[in-house]
Formats: C-alpha cells, structure tokens, sequence
C-alpha cells in the first residue's frame, strides 16, 4: 500500500488578480497561505509518515509546500523538478482572464485553458516573463523550455517525469506529498485515473486541498478522496 497526496498550491497573487500565469514566479496571498497551513493540518490528521516530498520549480508551490512541512514538522529536503511546473500559457502570460474573455470572447477562453491539443500563441523570448528571461531556469537546458503549451504537451512532461522518478518509489510502497499545479496535478490525474481527453477538460483542481490516493501493491487504485470535503470538486473517476 502507498499514498499519493497531491496538493495544489495555494491562492497566488495572480490567481487573485485573475492573471494567466503559468511559468511566472508570483507568490501566495495570505489566503493562500491560510491554505497551506490549513493542508498541513488535513494530512497530519491521516497519522501516516511521508518519505518524500515534491514540488515544481515556482514559488507558489515551493511555499505552499514549505508551509505543509513547517505543519508536519518534518523537515526532509523536498525534491524540486521543473517538469512538474504549470502549463506555459504563452502569450497570454500575465494578462487578465476577464479582459481576455471580453476580447477573444469567452468559448476561445475556455478552448485555450481546457482544450487538449491546442497552444496559445507563442511568448515572445524577448519579453521579461518568458522562463528563458527568469533566472529559476537558467541551469535548465534551452531546448526543454517552451514557448508555449498544451495541455498535451504538459502532460507528456509531467508524466514522463512521474513514471521515472515518482512511480517507482510508489512501487516500493512510500508515502509521496506532491506541491504542484492546476494542470500538472490535472494531468497526473489523466493518467492515474485513465480519463479520456473530454473528461480532463472539464476536471477542476481547487486549490489548497489534498487529494488523497490509495494505491494497492499492484499499484491500482483503491481510494480517492479531498481531505477538505467542503471545498472539494468533482473528480469524474468513482
């Protein structure tokens, strides 16, 4: 038996403003914060020891994790990995989901932030939000960075990583806390729950709440739920 516990971070300053954000460094408000800690407490209530500790490369994750740790009490080195960062919305990095409705009208929105397949335009490597520009990712060699990304093409990196350096401690039966993304956490679900690509558009990943997943010996699930079921959505799998 192992646990995947997967978190996504906490309110951002960009979620708040309703900004695009994608590979930008932003960090928590203090709501996002109140979540965190409030996470910390949800899975200390499952009385299990963790092993090991993931997060992305973004502050957001890196703090909301922190936050957990500081709840646990538990000061094992979290393992950061860029793959497991959010989606890259290319050119709409930084700008207002609203405005960009009233712009591009609402369905292209949505088409843009659920669709499978389809990109945003690229971001400029010229401007000061493209990851090439973010001093976080300079030792990351230029060809992994995008200029901009799918859903599809965030799941192949985060799966990738996942079944090389994740999946295989889950076979020796550890306990794995994972910081993480809306989409990145969207597309280890896809995987871990074998949803198609319809369902993954209409999954919701609220922030701030663990996602507990039981797995068997064979590494098939057996129990999943949010540890916070007031804020808890739909997950399309039981």
């Amino acid at each position: 038996m192992s646990n995947l516990i997967l978190v996504r971070h906490g309110q951002s300053e960009w979620n708040l403003e309703k900004r695009f954000t994608g590979w930008v460094d932003v960090d928590l408000t203090g709501q996002g914060k109140l979540e965190a800690c409030k996470s910390g407490e949800d899975i200390k209530k499952l009385n299990i020891e963790v092993d090991y500790f993931f997060s992305s490369f973004q502050l957001r994750a890196i703090n909301t994790l922190k936050l957990i740790q500081d709840t646990l009490r538990d000061k094992k080195d979290p393992i950061r990995a860029w793959q497991l960062n959010e989606r890259h919305y290319g050119a709409l990095t930084g700008l207002n989901k609203d405005e960009m409705k009233r712009k591009l009208g609402e369905d292209k929105i949505h088409e843009f932030r659920r669709s499978w397949s389809i990109r945003p335009d690229p971001l400029s490597r010229n401007n000061p939000y493209h990851p090439l520009n973010i001093e976080t990712y300079k030792k990351i060699p230029k060809e992994k960075i995008p200029d901009t990304e799918s859903l599809k093409d965030t799941y192949e990196r985060v799966i990738e990583y996942y079944t090389s350096d994740i999946q295989i401690k889950l076979l020796e039966n550890k306990n794995i806390v994972i910081s993480a993304h809306g989409n990145s956490i969207r597309a280890l679900c896809k995987s871990i729950f074998k949803l198609d690509n319809q369902k993954i558009s209409l999954l919701e990943i609220p922030t701030g709440n663990p996602l507990l997943i039981n797995f068997d010996l064979k590494q098939e699930v057996t129990e999943c739920r949010y540890l916070n079921r007031d804020r808890a959505r739909d997950l399309l799998v039981f």
